[in-house]
């Protein structure tokens, strides 16, 4: 799960350790993700699967694409797609995928950069892995997260971020056992590159065995921390958790995130995805590609894809 590595953890900046009137987050619930298929038929963990909105506002759903090994022919992804009323984020940990939308954003992302797609009033988008991939087949792992957007901001004109993996926040740990990316949001003093209409935070941490890590965390906004490989400990009553598991954590300062001691050999860390966002607390009306307040808004958008008014496929576009 190489994503962004660090030749020397100890020469990034540090998160300043919680002070004594910190209040580390406990776990209210904890899941496990079913797994699915989505698009062409790639693996996925749906990883919201079982949780109600209200805890998870603003986020309204979650993939962890893989951990798969395809062979040569095997990789897949999806077709020409709409969305509107939401922002998707798709984080590539290891592999690579090709991104090209209607307003001519797009390009490659690969181990460790992502993708932040605003759908706004309606988009159309695609993605894949790249033929030389189809053909030799490899590894592939990856996030794809849906970001929802208030009521007057889900008609905003559609946007496409292309945030490298150069251009991550990279701070260690107050004891240097963990790797912390900061994707989007802020973490204590440091950020990260996403521009998002809603404020969040997303970040990917891999802890050492036997390490540990507490993140300062805005105690506006919610908590919840996905196990994308590895096993250890969550919140303050170090709750057991492994991979697949999404913890949703109650009120607090801080979140705290700790290692087994002992870890498998595929999996020698224990890697996390940590989101927090402040709620938005609107009515939520979603159907496939749609996020939208009302069923009269989901209609519309249903209506407007079918009369072509979400943008047009390129000429020249992938998957021609």
């Amino acid at each position: 799960m190489p994503a962004v590595t660090v030749d020397d953890i100890t020469r990034l900046p540090r998160l300043a350790a919680p002070g004594p009137e910190a209040r580390p987050r406990r776990v209210r619930t904890l899941t496990t993700a079913p797994s699915g298929l989505e698009g062409e038929g790639f693996p996925v963990r749906r990883a919201f699967a079982g949780v109600a909105l209200e805890e998870l506002d603003p986020f309204i759903h979650m993939d962890q694409m893989g951990e798969v090994d395809y062979g040569p022919g095997e990789p897949k992804g999806t077709a020409w797609h709409p969305h509107r009323g939401f922002e998707t984020a798709t984080y590539i940990i290891d592999g690579t995928f090709e991104h090209q939308d209607s307003t001519g954003g797009g390009g490659i992302i690969t181990n460790g950069d992502t993708q932040w797609m605003t759908a706004g009033g309606g988009i159309l988008h695609i993605e894949r892995p790249p033929e030389a991939l189809v053909a030799s087949g490899g590894l592939f792992h990856g996030i794809q997260l849906w970001v929802n957007l208030p009521a007057a901001q889900k008609w905003v004109d559609p946007r496409y971020q292309d945030i490298g993996r150069d251009h991550l926040g990279l701070v260690a740990s107050a004891d240097g056992g963990a790797l912390v990316r900061i994707i989007a949001g802020q973490v204590g003093d440091h950020r990260g590159p996403g521009v998002t209409h809603t404020p969040i935070t997303m970040v990917h941490a891999t802890v050492a065995a036997g390490g540990r890590v507490e993140l300062p965390w805005d105690p506006r906004a919610n908590a919840l921390v996905y196990v994308l490989g590895g096993r250890g400990f969550i919140g303050a009553e170090r709750a057991t958790s492994a991979t697949g598991q999404l913890a949703v954590l109650g009120a607090g300062d801080t979140v705290r995130v700790e290692a087994a001691e002992t870890q498998d050999s595929r999996t020698p860390s224990l890697d996390v995805l940590v989101l927090g966002g402040r709620p938005i607390g609107e009515p939520v009306a979603a159907y496939g590609p749609f996020v939208m307040n009302t069923r009269a808004e989901l209609a519309q958008a249903f209506e407007d894809f079918q009369k072509g008014r979400m943008g047009t496929v390129p000429a020249g576009h992938i998957g021609s």
